[in-house]
């Protein structure tokens, strides 16, 4: 007999955000029982004089409304100001075997830890330890280690900058510069990428540029899930007329029809914002070849303009003044085959003509782009050829338009630009060395995947997570946990319990710690932190709520009690730079010329704009000027030899969120837009493919990841969703499908685990 089908699927006829969004608003403050004092919580998010929002990593507007939340945004502030808690007696009536058998969700669901605990293995059960012993534990940990390489220091993207840079400084004292971090799973293809290109690894606009932009190409992104305030910005360009174009494999609810529940007036009327003009669906890894299409196709409407008499639609001047390489670039477009560009992007070419008649018509054109284009193996080349598009009509560098990467978590791009980086440059660990008068470890260190590796290996000994959940974050889930168990200490500081923290090492601690909405105080005086959003503006965030225990400590203490009991404070003050963040913030601009007079410039309200060279022109390339690079479209990768080894049976699968989680942290078993209620274990389907594998819409199939290697990794038990994807590909939601990636399936320059791409099978499960 079939078991009955989880949850259900229902369509969701409304448009994104509306009345639906205000309502998840008071569901999640209810059911994280938020009391009532703290909502106004909400009122100081992304305030000049409260906290940064402790999610996504979307910019502040200059001029603040009250209303600058947004539905996930709210899930996240919710979950930490939740009165539920974790507190030692809740370790003492449950074994860490019996907490592994719970779901993600329900993990999360017991509240925020209060108070620091150790694994005892004689009990399988945490058990409170004091706060000086847990620091002094890791440091007979760290200062036994015979190498320093032997330990990997992980960073989240929530971590404040205070908070990165002494911890880049502490582990670079210590002697490694092994610094695993969620850019290497997410954005690395674009760290990597641009500086080949237009000279540094960040965006090129601001927001106050789509104001200005006519034409925005968004690119593998789904803001009203992962950036839900992007929308507002979307909203206005689309009400004065911009062209907006959505480039996804899935044709994402948010990017069609939008209601603001900032708008008071739209609320009441019902009204709905179109959003996209125009939906392109590439195949799943067929960017890279949609976008050298259209550059071709580029080259070919010049030629015709040029033949008719009419002016050029390359910017020639922008070219000859700005660029190097273009000659070599245009020969290879003209060189490569229609054929094969429309077969690897999987988009007709009518539909390619007319995005490229957009392109030519926008005047001022912002590119976009999210995960969709960074977890491929061909992602970096991929970003490199977006540029070489934009070059060519001279879109970088000017007013309402440039290259915009949207970054996930609230600091993960200043988390790089403190120095969270495994490959340091010269000139970064010379100022390192003068300002502290030590000198540096040189050789590159460990980046997320290759620190899995070296804990398999024994090559790692200890790890430290400065937030996150590492362990259902990565790829190649089994062997990550094997991973992890490999290790002598594991430490993860965190808000809240995940799976993580029950993956442990022969020994094991857990640091809680304050959230963004909490006060941190420090002998009496609130201090504050500062974050970079996705567009180079940095803030300053103070906390509103009392601490949920009057044992956390702030991330940036508790980096600088490690410090102290593991190296002293000799050189360094630690425990005075842990009570005085403005001290850490005089020392950041010692080691950073951009961050010149730090404290009084970010004390204005919304801060400053780093500066973003290439935004103005400047190319910091070997040539000095911004540099096409041309790029060969692959045809001898893991999938294509997969395919030629399974035939059409052979399936690409994509990873992504549901509505209901940001990153790992599952706040709710629903995905609204994409009408799936309830359950989680699902896989998005074209309906063909259903009748090729002789499959029905609501089955229940178990995915095979094919590799080539002797592994056999499997998800199992996945409920078929028939879906608007292209043929061939397949869409389900991580953490759950992450064991499917191979650990070493990487982008080519980059290393981000390719979790848009991966080759599968799907058997139908067995009944039960």
């Amino acid at each position: 007999m079939s078991k009955k089908p989880e949850g259900r699927i229902a369509p969701y006829a409304h448009p994104s955000g509306g009345w639906g969004a205000l309502k998840q608003v008071v569901v999640n403050l209810v059911h994280e029982k938020v009391a009532g004092g703290n909502y106004k919580t909400l009122l100081k998010q992304n305030q000049p004089d409260g906290f940064d929002c402790p999610g996504c990593a979307w910019p502040d507007r200059e001029h603040a409304s009250t209303f600058e939340f947004c539905e996930n945004g709210v899930k996240a502030v919710a979950a930490e100001a939740t009165s539920k808690r974790v507190r030692p007696a809740f370790f003492a009536a449950h074994t860490v075997t019996s907490l592994l058998t719970q779901s993600d969700y329900e993990l999360e669901q017991h509240g925020r830890l209060t108070d620091p605990m150790v694994y005892d293995a004689a009990s399988d059960r945490y058990q409170p330890i004091t706060w000086d012993d847990a620091f002094a534990l890791i440091a007979r940990h760290l200062k036994a280690l015979p190498d320093p390489d032997q330990a990997a220091f992980y960073t989240s993207g929530r971590t404040s900058n205070e908070a990165a840079f002494l911890f880049q400084l502490f582990a670079r004292m210590v002697g490694t510069n092994n610094f695993p971090d969620c850019s290497n799973m997410c954005h690395e293809p674009t760290s990597r990428g641009l500086p080949g290109t237009v000279g540094i690894g960040k965006g090129t606009v601001t927001l106050d540029d789509f104001e200005h932009t006519d034409t925005l190409l968004i690119f593998g992104q789904n803001p009203a899930t992962n950036h839900p305030r992007m929308m507002n910005e979307l909203r206005d360009c689309a009400r004065r007329g911009a062209t907006i174009v959505s480039i996804n494999p899935l044709r994402e609810r948010g990017l069609e029809r939008f209601t603001s529940p900032a708008h008071a007036l739209e609320m009441l009327t019902g009204a709905t914002t179109t959003i996209g003009t125009m939906f392109v669906q590439p195949k799943l890894a067929g960017d890279f070849a949609l976008i050298k299409a259209v550059a071709k196709r580029l080259v070919e409407r010049d030629d015709e303009a040029l033949a008719s008499g009419q002016p050029s639609v390359l910017d020639r001047e922008f070219i000859a003044r700005h660029t190097s390489g273009f000659e070599a670039f245009e020969a290879d477009l003209r060189a490569e085959s229609w054929d094969v560009l429309l077969e690897e992007s999987g988009v007709p070419k009518l539909q390619i003509d007319q995005l490229t008649g957009i392109f030519i018509r926008g005047q001022n054109v912002i590119s976009t782009w999210g995960m969709g284009l960074t977890q491929h193996k061909n992602a970096l080349k991929t970003i490199q050829m977006l540029s070489n598009l934009m070059m060519m009509r001279g879109q970088i560098g000017r007013q309402g338009a440039g290259l915009c990467p949207v970054r996930g978590h609230s600091n993960v791009q200043g988390d790089r630009t403190m120095g969270i980086e495994e490959k340091p440059t010269k000139a970064f660990l010379d100022r390192l060395q003068r300002v502290f008068d030590f000198e540096p470890p040189r050789a590159h260190g460990l980046d997320t995947v290759d620190s899995i590796q070296a804990m398999l290996d024994g090559r790692v000994k200890v790890f430290f997570a400065m937030g996150g959940n590492f362990a259902m974050a990565t790829p190649d889930t089994p062997l990550t946990f094997r991973a992890l168990q490999n290790c002598d200490l594991t430490v993860h500081v965190a808000t809240k319990l995940n799976r993580s923290h029950l993956i442990m090492g022969k020994q094991a601690l857990i640091l809680p710690t304050l959230g963004r909405t909490e006060i941190d105080l420090q002998n009496g005086v609130p201090q504050g932190v500062t974050v970079e959003d996705s567009m180079s503006m940095v803030h300053l965030s103070y906390g509103i709520n009392q601490p949920a225990s009057a044992n956390l400590l702030s991330e940036t203490m508790i980096v600088a009690r490690l410090a102290h009991a593991t190296l002293g404070s000799d050189k360094v003050d630690w425990l005075g730079l842990g009570a005085n963040y403005a001290e850490i913030r005089e020392l950041i601009e010692k080691v950073f010329d951009d961050f010149h007079d730090f404290n009084a410039r970010v004390a204005r309200p919304g801060g400053f704009h780093l500066r973003v060279a290439a935004r103005e022109r400047e190319w910091r390339t070997p040539s000095g000027r911004a540099q096409f690079v041309p790029h060969v479209v692959d045809r001898d990768t893991p999938i294509h030899r997969a395919r030629a080894r399974h035939g059409e049976r052979l399936m690409v699968l994509m990873t992504a969120r549901s509505h209901d989680q940001y990153n790992t942290t599952i706040y709710g078993l629903d995905d609204r837009y994409r009408g799936v209620f309830g359950l989680r274990r699902v896989v998005f389907i074209n309906q063909d493919d259903l009748a090729l594998l002789g499959l029905k819409d609501g089955e229940y199939v178990d995915l095979i990841s094919v590799w080539e290697d002797d592994v056999t990794r499997r998800a199992d038990r996945f409920r078929l969703v028939q879906y608007d994807i292209p043929r061939g590909c397949l869409g389900a939601y991580f953490p759950e499908t992450n064991g499917l990636v191979p650990l070493h399936s990487t982008a080519d320059g980059a290393g981000t685990p390719t979790s848009k791409s991966i080759p599968v099978l799907l058997e139908r499960s067995a009944e039960e």
